[in-house]
């Protein structure tokens, strides 16, 4: 007797549903592309106890016929597909035809559809027992799910509690709302509408339904392209971070996506924007000819594969990196108020001009009293003659004619970390060890690139190791020398420092390089470009001001002066903001002097 034999087509889905269902959000996903396949212009989903006792999907879309929608319930079953070579550019989120009899399965359910000619009604229980018979002629299809898992009691027992289960459903239709702002999504647990939008078109809008108006109106837009890739959509100010990377939502010709290479580049682009283990908040469109990317990979088709991804990677640096550059990015202490929508837009769309207009029709009549814009003039005249001695790398002549900042007076010190300053637009605190560290973090990054100075050790700093970080120390060590460092072996396992580049303090160069040989030998995938960031800002902190430590009028001078001409004043190497301001508008509104 043979003892290979063919699978029943229940146990064959039964296996396919271990693959396309995990949890109820699998359910969710899988009704919800369906229903955007079929043109839909309005989804609502209805969940009984986060999906576990009933999952309904309602759409107004295109419907089916009753053969149609018997077919749909058969494996490999699909409208998608006509060909081999449609494999090959595949438009729509489905075309497996695995997902409604992998449903079906290990659960019950009811399809009721209608395209517009003929209504049908069709029920299943564990993927047996087709019953069909005459509906309504209501356009369009509602699917409901229910007692999921209930003939597969493993799988039952390892869903999550329900408040998890409902978190991944709410994830997931968050990210393709913002994929489909011109659909309509009503998403109801338990009679309670957890998401709604109004499916106008407007991704801002979206974006405002579901993160709130502060984030909303720290939101950027962006857009660029290539030959290949047209990229569009919203980006955050670095003040605004999660604490995971489901605040990035990546959508690649409508299909939420999860691609680790990307998410990396992303984050990379705020290298030294925000701190480490914080993510911004992305909304990303990527654009492309449906022939340069591999869905194809895993049945829930979340991940894909792209055919040119370095030039994608390119060009979303670019456009991610340049439009941080050009933002002015000091946090704004602000005050509580309510916006609508439609001001959020006109401020994150064009908030320079806004901030212009603003200013000039307000506070055209408020000035500086007379004594503080003579002692302005005077400071100004005065920093402008000392300026060449006092900042820490040589400036070219159009970043003397435009810093990033305007000149700030310094006033006091608070907390001992905190400079108090003023301009004609507001006041200001500076963390003095950030922005300290910011300047020596650029001033080291300019010298690294010039000719190397050499200060050689009186006494040679001598560091032994542990066998598995001599070896790697050995690897790496010519790194090292390559920028002005002089380290050799010496005997076993231990190393020898005899000199070290000019931009390292010599009183502080013992716990320095100590640190840096730390850097050399960590374990795991080396990366160059980030070795040399980690090097240099690691530097920049040991030879700053700290928080705690007194500094001078003149060393206040000294700081607001050179974080003007930072290429990026607004946040030290290590992505914690150096200043912040409240402008004169919210301090008058704090005390009272503006009501409106």
């Amino acid at each position: 007797m043979s003892k290979i034999q063919v699978m029943d087509e229940i146990l064959a889905n039964k296996i396919a549903a271990g693959e396309v269902v995990e949890k109820c959000m699998n359910v969710v996903k899988e009704l919800v592309e369906n229903a955007i396949d079929a043109r839909s212009k309005e989804i609502t989903i209805k969940l009984i106890d986060s999906g576990v006792k009933e999952i309904e999907v309602s759409d107004d879309g295109i419907g089916m016929d009753e053969e149609d929608a018997k077919l749909a319930f058969q494996r490999h079953a699909t409208s998608k597909l006509k060909s081999l070579d449609d494999l090959f550019y595949i438009e729509s989120l489905g075309f497996r035809g695995e997902a409604l009899p992998s449903i079906a399965s290990v659960s019950n359910v009811r399809l009721k559809t209608s395209n517009g000619e003929i209504g049908t009604e069709i029920t299943l229980e564990g993927g047996k027992k087709m019953q069909v018979k005459r509906c309504d002629l209501q356009k369009g299809t509602t699917i409901t799910v229910s007692d999921l898992f209930y003939n597969t009691p493993v799988r039952l027992k390892y869903l999550k509690n329900l408040y998890v289960e409902l978190a991944y459903i709410v994830e997931y239709l968050n990210k393709m709302a913002l994929s489909y702002p011109n659909i309509k999504f009503t998403l109801i647990n338990n009679d309670k509408v957890l998401l709604k939008t109004d499916g106008n078109g407007d991704l801002l809008k979206v974006v405002y339904e579901i993160y709130g108006i502060d984030i909303t109106k720290k939101m950027i837009p962006i857009s660029g392209e290539n030959d290949d890739y047209y990229i569009h959509g919203f980006i955050s100010y670095p003040e605004v971070t999660k604490g995971n990377r489901n605040s990035i939502t990546t959508l690649v010709n409508g299909r939420v996506i999860k691609n680790n290479e990307l998410n990396k580049c992303i984050v990379d682009c705020y290298h030294t924007y925000i701190h480490k283990g914080r993510f911004p908040v992305i909304i990303l469109n990527i654009d492309v000819d449906p022939i340069l990317v591999d869905i194809n990979i895993h049945p829930t088709k979340m991940d894909i594969k792209f055919s040119k991804l370095d030039t994608l990677k390119e060009l979303l640096v670019k456009i991610v990196t340049e439009r941080l550059e050009e933002l002015t990015l000091i946090p704004e202490v602000s005050v509580r108020d309510s916006y609508s929508v439609s001001e959020v837009r006109r401020q994150i769309v064009n908030k320079e001009s806004q901030e212009e207009k603003h200013n000039n029709t307000k506070y055209e009549e408020v000035v500086l009293d007379f004594d503080v814009q003579e002692e302005k003039r005077e400071y100004e005249k005065k920093e402008q003659k000392k300026l060449e001695e006092s900042l820490p790398f040589e400036l070219e002549e159009d970043e003397k004619k435009e810093p990033k900042i305007k000149k700030m007076i310094p006033r006091g010190v608070v907390l001992l970390t905190y400079i108090v300053a003023e301009n004609e637009d507001g006041m200001y605190l500076i963390d003095q060890h950030a922005a300290a560290e910011r300047i020596n973090y650029e001033k080291i990054l300019k010298e690294m690139k010039e000719e190397k100075k050499i200060i050689d050790l009186l006494v040679p700093i001598k560091i032994e190791l542990r066998p598995d970080e001599f070896i790697l120390a050995k690897q790496r060590l010519s790194i090292l020398n390559e920028y002005g460092f002089d380290i050799d072996e010496f005997g076993f396992n231990t190393i020898i420092i005899r000199s070290h580049p000019a931009w390292i303090p010599e009183d502080k160069s013992n716990d320095i390089i100590r640190r840096l040989i730390d850097l050399i030998i960590e374990k795991g995938e080396f990366d160059m470009e980030k070795f040399i960031w980690r090097m240099a800002a690691t530097t920049a902190c040991r030879m700053s001001v700290m928080a705690g430590d007194y500094i001078s009028h003149e060393d206040q001078e000294w700081i607001l002066e050179n974080i003007r001409y930072c290429d990026n004043p607004f946040t030290c190497p290590h992505g914690r903001p150096t200043i912040i301001t409240y402008t004169r508008y919210e301090l008058e509104r704090l005390f009272k002097r503006q009501l409106d």
